[in-house]
């Protein structure tokens, strides 16, 4: 008999189960959503506004002007964007290359090695945050008067790509100090437990898992690079040619703009070249997300 017994679970009919009260939308909320739902429609209106304003003005000029506009030599015949696209690739890697090594070992001293909460630490983040938001115009002027007269490099190449650095070097240590912080203490526990030291556990474990932070970082220091014109003019100068070294003078793709609308009599010309400064940008981005993506599968 206790054998043939079964125990018998009673399930309440759905009809006799209480319901769970479902908070009612309050107007405030509706409110916030509203109002978060415009921002984002205003945002991406915006952007869409720039965009279709330089393709709608730019790529009609690209296709007028074209191929006199890729000339080798600029003339004010031709009105040539090659030699600003050449100079603006070689200011932008020579920034990157000085400023990007130096701002990621100034983020793992302050995740990795200093004391936390220390005063040192909450200095040079108060002091990186504060350049971050001062204006670029004030960084040309400290190149113009540091590296072009007293250290008497003039108007050059290395000029502006030294002041650029400098420029960026905030934008770098922040992004790369944030991917850092977001690696997992239990990352550094596991490989600490398995006998590495703390380099072998930096190279190795911390710095790979935050490869795509970093690269966001640096995507977003080439683009303010590629961008700037207000530094440029008072270190790097504005000639129109390919320099022979980095000590000459010379124009990147932002101030080929500039001068061409502050002159005012190649403004089709300048839309063209802002037709391909977009596509720089948009280049730019697309290659550091597949070197970060190659770095995140190694």
């Amino acid at each position: 008999m206790e054998i043939a017994k079964k125990s018998v679970v009673l399930i309440k009919p759905y009809s006799s189960v209480k319901k769970p009260d479902i908070p009612k939308c309050r107007p405030m909320s509706v409110i916030l959503r509203i109002l978060m739902t415009a921002s984002m429609i205003i945002s991406a209106g915006v952007l869409v506004a720039l965009i279709g304003c330089i393709l709608i003005n730019g790529i009609p000029a690209l296709i007028k002007y074209s191929p006199s506009v890729f000339s080798w030599e600029y003339t004010s015949e031709n009105v040539s964007m090659t030699p600003a696209i050449i100079n603006t690739l070689i200011i932008t890697a020579i920034s990157l290359i000085i400023a990007v090594p130096v701002g990621i070992s100034a983020a793992i001293y302050l995740t990795e090695y200093a004391k936390k909460g220390s005063r040192l630490v909450k200095l040079i983040r108060i002091a990186a945050e504060t350049l971050s938001g001062i204006p670029s115009i004030v960084y040309g002027l400290f190149g113009y008067l540091f590296f072009v007269l007293t250290l008497g490099m003039g108007y050059s190449m290395i000029s502006g790509a030294v002041t650029l650095a400098i420029m960026i070097l905030p934008l770098i240590i922040r992004t790369t100090e944030e991917a850092l912080l977001s690696v997992p203490d239990s990352y550094r526990e596991g490989s600490f437990g398995l006998g590495a030291g703390r380099l072998r556990t930096i190279f190795h474990v911390v710095l790979p898992s935050a490869v795509p932070g970093i690269t966001a970082g640096v995507i977003l220091a080439a683009g303010r690079i590629v961008g700037e014109s207000a530094a440029l003019i008072f270190t790097a100068g504005t000639f129109a040619a390919v320099p022979d070294s980095l000590t000459d003078s010379a124009r990147t793709l932002s101030v080929h703009m500039y001068a061409l609308l502050s002159e005012g009599l190649y403004t089709e010309q300048a839309f063209a070249s802002a037709v391909f400064l977009l596509l720089v940008v948009i280049g730019i981005n697309a290659l550091s997300k597949y070197a970060a993506k190659k770095l995140t599968d190694r």
